[in-house]
């Protein structure tokens, strides 16, 4: 897997299960590199956010419209010349294809977490839609991050700030 490009504006995206810390390192990556950030749940439609309120895992023909809308966002930042950092579950191989279609500076950070603490850091979270009921079928959905695609794998167990500090080293941004 990549771990730096050749690209001037890069676009991360922090990708895996919910729980697995997107939120937490992305903003930190954001933050600590004063690039552009956004939350990936918020280009959601509506119907959507019901569904997984509801315990109702999202369906590809779910999932496409929102892939375009992220895909958006991070084509407008490039044309800006911002480089950003965006969350997004990416749990497929043919959703990170999509994300990265026409787009040389995306990079992927697949945050790798054990279920144990996935199922722990579900329960304890508080404000989100996500139910812990749909973990098991996310870590069905999900392709792992193939040696072709341009990204890294960075274990997220730790703290915030040891996954911060290992991410920005395995993205070469440290």
């Amino acid at each position: 897997m990549a771990a730096a490009n050749n690209v001037s504006v890069q676009s991360i995206i922090v990708m895996g299960v919910s729980g697995s810390g997107k939120t937490t390192l992305a903003e930190g990556i954001a933050r600590r590199l004063g690039w552009m950030y956004a939350e990936g749940d918020d280009f959601h439609p509506a119907a959507n956010v019901a569904k997984m309120r509801a315990g109702i895992p999202l369906t590809d023909e779910d999932r496409w419209p929102w892939l375009r809308q992220i895909g958006e966002w991070i084509t407008q930042q490039e044309k800006s010349g911002r480089s950003a950092v965006i969350t997004c579950s990416a749990l497929k191989r043919s959703y990170r294809d999509l994300l990265r279609e026409n787009r040389p500076g995306v990079r992927f950070l697949y945050l790798d977490v054990p279920r144990e603490v996935l199922a722990q850091r579900l329960a304890e979270r508080k404000g989100h839609y996500m139910p812990a009921s749909l973990l098991d079928s996310q870590l069905d959905t999900l392709e792992a991050l193939q040696p072709d695609e341009p990204g890294v794998v960075v274990r997220a167990h730790g703290s915030p700030e040891d996954a911060l500090n290992d991410a920005l080293a395995a993205l070469g941004l440290d």
